[in-house]
């Protein structure tokens, strides 16, 4: 038996090792619509060590049934919001002992990365255009 620390996401170090545990899920993941970077940049690496504070077990359980919801409803993509939607199952381990520390505190109610709202476009300044056929002064 392995016992394996969760993540640590306090350090460049910790950091580093979470991204390159998450490029490797990355490059093993068959969705339709995947694309290089899915689960390792934007908001996504802090999402996924909220929902899962850096524990491989249920980060694991949470891919799993994220890439089942995501064929499921045709979304063929990770995503905050589909992973927001997807409960973490730990499936049939019925035998493991809470009280023994077995039983991995599972964070509830992680809500995804808000998206910003889009920015307004400043209107081009025109004071140097052309407004055409005026009189030149003089005329």
């Amino acid at each position: 038996m392995v016992d394996l620390d969760p993540f640590d996401y306090s350090t460049p170090a910790g950091i580093t090792a979470f991204l390159d545990h998450l490029a490797g899920i990355e490059d093993q993941l068959r969705l339709l619509r995947s694309f290089e970077g899915m689960l390792t940049t934007g908001e996504m690496p802090e999402y996924l060590f909220g929902r899962t504070r850096g524990v491989v077990g249920l980060l694991r359980r949470l891919i799993e049934d994220g890439c089942t919801e995501a064929i499921l409803t045709g979304e063929e993509r990770l995503t905050p919001e589909l992973l927001a939607k997807t409960t973490i199952h730990l499936g049939n381990l019925g035998d493991l002992d809470p009280g023994a520390g077995e039983v991995p505190d599972i964070p509830q109610n992680v809500a995804p990365p808000t998206k910003s709202k889009p920015r307004r476009r400043r209107g081009r300044n025109t004071v140097l255009d052309d407004r055409g056929n005026r009189p030149a002064a003089g005329d």
